[in-house]
């Protein structure tokens, strides 16, 4: 019987095998490969998308909070605009009253008595002077006291001051401002008894 030796043929077919197996490997790290780039690139390009998109809401933020600091600074323009609108409506409702205190004020400065400063701060009114003497500051607070847009007249100071004259007093004192009362007052009607005169005619023949 003849023997068939298979040794060499098993060994192509093994080295065939083995080759397939190598490419088939190959084609899939190639292909593992190719798929890692494409995902790779797909993914550097969805950052970047994202990136600009970022940027982008960036910007559109950066105009918005230059739009908002502009609004704020509008705003603020406008609140002085208003604030200066009120200082003025409210002196100009107030300019009558001011010139009556000030007639008011002049009025009841006693003779003998010089004012140095006038300072008013809300309803309390701060005077500094020199009087004659002591019953002149007394006079002129009196006359504060009597006055319709004065009241309360306090005196917080009194130094003589003998080089502005023998009795000389210089005084510091506080007044508050008042409103008049509003006193409806009607002019009475004047009225008289006539007495007619009868006149007798007369007459002769």
């Amino acid at each position: 019987m003849a023997k068939i030796n298979l040794l060499p043929w098993r060994e192509a077919y093994r080295k065939e095998k083995k080759e397939q197996f190598l490419a088939i490997v190959g084609g899939v790290v190639l292909i593992s490969g190719l798929v890692a780039y494409l995902w790779v690139v797909s993914v550097e390009s969805s950052i970047e998308h994202q990136e600009g998109r970022n940027r982008l809401l960036e910007n559109e933020i950066a105009t918005l909070d230059k739009q908002v600091q502009e609004i704020a600074e509008l705003r603020k323009v406008r609140d002085d605009l208003l604030a200066r609108i009120k200082i003025i409506q409210d002196l100009q409702g107030t300019r009558p009253l001011i010139v009556r205190y000030f007639d008011d004020f002049a009025r009841s400065i006693p003779d003998g008595v010089f004012i140095n400063m006038v300072a008013r701060v809300g309803n309390v009114v701060s005077i500094e002077g020199i009087a004659e003497s002591y019953n002149r500051v007394a006079t002129f607070m009196r006359n504060l006291e009597g006055s319709d847009w004065f009241a309360g007249p306090n005196l917080t100071s009194v130094v003589a001051v003998p080089a502005e004259g023998e009795q000389a007093q210089a005084f510091k004192l506080t007044v508050n401002t008042s409103s008049p009362n509003e006193v409806n007052s009607t002019d009475p009607k004047a009225t008289g008894n006539a007495t007619p005169s009868t006149a007798k005619e007369s007459g002769g023949k």
